[in-house]
């Protein structure tokens, strides 16, 4: 009979190697487009950022076979920042509000979480005394 759980599994990993591979093109795509332009943004340099937690993310996934909450949030801290910074001084105030907003948020969000995680790890240890 076949092991459905298994079949999932397997399917999982083929597609973290088809994530991390795309990403590295995409990574790849990014230098040569830089190199080409003979110019560095910040743009460039958050949109790298990400390609890298991603890549860190698939990575930690495959040592630990957990993703750690943290990184997605890192990862849409530095896309949200990536657009403001896009955007320019020619975007929609509004906007600008929203956007800064979703990235405090975030922030909030990832201070949350290692705190909560950091009480758990607390509580573990004092019941391994």
């Amino acid at each position: 009979m076949v092991d459905v759980a298994k079949v999932i599994e397997g399917v999982e990993k083929i597609s973290l190697v088809i994530i991390a591979g795309f990403t590295a093109i995409a990574m790849g795509q990014e230098m040569l487009t830089i190199a080409t332009a003979h110019e560095i943004r910040l743009t460039d340099l958050l949109l790298m950022f990400i390609f890298a937690e991603v890549l860190g993310m698939v990575a930690s996934f495959y040592k630990s076979r957990v993703i750690p909450i943290n990184i997605p949030i890192f990862i849409a801290i530095t896309a949200v920042c990536r657009l403001l910074i896009l955007r320019g001084k020619e975007g929609n105030s509004m906007d600008l509000l929203i956007e800064s907003g979703a990235v405090l948020l975030l922030a909030i969000a990832s201070i949350v979480v290692r705190t909560r995680l950091s009480d758990k790890r607390a509580v573990a240890d004092a019941g391994s005394e």
